[in-house]
């Protein structure tokens, strides 16, 4: 964090300094984890449902923090004593930024694709600014601001990643750090049990559009019609992607190899270039169109851009993962998330690589959460789909993804074409007993399904 006094960082979050020199300078991490605490940096002490901040302040003090954020006073320690220490990391950020006014930021949201998106968009600016961005999915109300304030007087860019539950969050998110680019990737059906409809989610999203600060761009995807309905939403300049014919950046001639892996021409005005991906799944074209219009947008030529996403590699874990085992089956871990939109896109690059293979294909695929009233349907409709693509056995695991198993059975599967089990280790003991080489196996959940755990024991199954 670049370097802030205790007594103005007290006045910006409204807090009372208990044993602290309003003169002494915090400087180093600001961390919500005593373990990561340092000489010169500051501690939230964040309440939460099994532990409580408050009882590591010590531990931070120990560690050298130069301040901690509480709700109260700790003996030995020295604090800034806020109502909210959420709300004061926040605000601590939001001081930070103001500080900044040369930083460019690169806000973005989208249902899907945020994190992959994001990972394309630092790969491609790093090369000509010092860049930071989020790791693994910092996107809310609190990775949101610790990933700003990793920001210093030399950092030129700033990559925001910002999701959204409810309306109003983008906007609290984008306050914070307004962004000079603000792009939209797409409208899906992620969090719609919260939200109610497709039509509100692209009202929250469409937040960050509004948010573009003056003389900077929005970034819309045209393939999208609620997205590139947002253009009415800012007076600032408007760049957009996609496979329509009218987008700025477009990608024509869309190819996948033997292993997934998209291939395409992109066109940026007159510039049009070869761009081989490294990241598998047709879905990543619009995810590097997008990556490439910011790219734009922040001051990079159309060669630089293709040169870079010829280069650029996947950076975030358990995402599209392609494994070959010792004994010649292929896991595909993206067990990091997933809504119907990924999950899609999921399976059909599974089929894909199978077909390019001749392989036999596997979708072990856990529950979708947050869909509300949609989710029995939105379940089913996965499982019809595998059916459909003639994925060769589906694994439809946790009684929160029954419904999918339901699905592809009325629509045609027979036999053991698509299995119910109720835990993780049934799933491992089907899939160890019948996975035979040249098998390809997709696992896709969302986090609290924890397939993850189940990807991770495959893969140690064969070492």
């Amino acid at each position: 964090m670049i370097p802030v006094s205790c007594g103005e960082i007290g006045d910006a979050v409204r807090g009372e300094l208990v044993g602290v020199d309003p003169t002494a300078v915090v400087d180093g991490a600001v961390v919500i984890d005593s373990r990561d605490a340092g000489p010169g940096g500051l501690f939230v002490a964040l309440p939460g449902e099994r532990v409580d901040g408050h009882d590591f302040v010590g531990t931070a003090t120990a560690a050298g923090v130069t301040v901690s954020f509480t709700t109260r006073p700790v003996e030995g320690s020295p604090c800034i004593v806020v109502e909210d220490t959420q709300q004061a990391l926040g605000n601590l950020a939001r001081l930070v930024m103001s500080k900044l006014p040369k930083l460019t930021v690169i806000g973005l949201t989208g249902s899907t694709g945020k994190t992959s998106t994001k990972d394309l968009i630092g790969q491609l600016i790093r090369p000509y600014g010092e860049t930071v961005s989020p790791e693994g999915s910092f996107n809310n109300e609190i990775g949101h601001p610790l990933t700003a304030l990793r920001a210093t007087a030399s950092t030129k860019y700033l990559v925001a990643e910002m999701g959204a539950r409810h309306r109003g969050d983008i906007t609290y998110l984008s306050g914070i750090t307004p962004p000079r680019i603000g792009l939209v990737l797409n409208v899906g059906t992620s969090h719609i049990g919260e939200f109610g409809s497709q039509d509100n989610i692209a009202v929250a999203k469409g937040e960050l559009i509004e948010a573009v600060t003056t003389g900077g761009t929005a970034v819309l995807n045209a393939d999208d019609h609620r997205v590139a309905g947002m253009r009415s939403r800012t007076k600032e300049k408007v760049l957009t992607f996609g496979e329509a014919p009218d987008a700025d950046v477009r990608a024509a001639d869309v190819k996948l190899d033997a292993e997934g892996r998209p291939a395409f021409t992109l066109h940026i005005g007159a510039f049009s270039g070869s761009v081989q991906l490294r990241l598998i799944g047709e879905h990543h074209v619009s995810n590097a169109l997008a990556a490439a219009a910011v790219a734009l947008a922040a001051g990079l030529t159309p060669e630089q851009i293709a040169d870079g996403l010829n280069a650029a590699t996947r950076v975030s874990a358990a995402r599209m993962e392609l494994t070959e085992r010792a004994d010649g089956v292929t896991i595909i871990n993206d067990a990091f998330n997933a809504n119907p939109d990924s999950t899609r896109a999921a399976l059909k690059s599974l089929v894909a690589i199978g077909r390019s293979r001749g392989a036999r294909t596997w979708a072990v695929l856990g529950e979708m959460l947050e869909l509300g009233d949609t989710s029995r349907e939105e379940h089913d409709a996965i499982g019809r789909l595998a059916v459909r693509l003639d994925v060769n056995r589906l694994v439809v695991v946790g009684q929160g993804a029954k419904p999918m198993h339901l699905g592809a059975s009325l629509e045609g599967s027979w036999g053991n074409e698509s299995t119910f089990v109720a835990t993780i280790p049934e799933a491992l003991e089907l899939l160890k007993s019948e996975l035979r080489a040249g098998d390809v196996v997709l696992v896709k959940s969302s986090k609290a399904a924890k397939l993850r755990s189940l990807a991770d024991a495959l893969l140690e199954d064969a070492q």
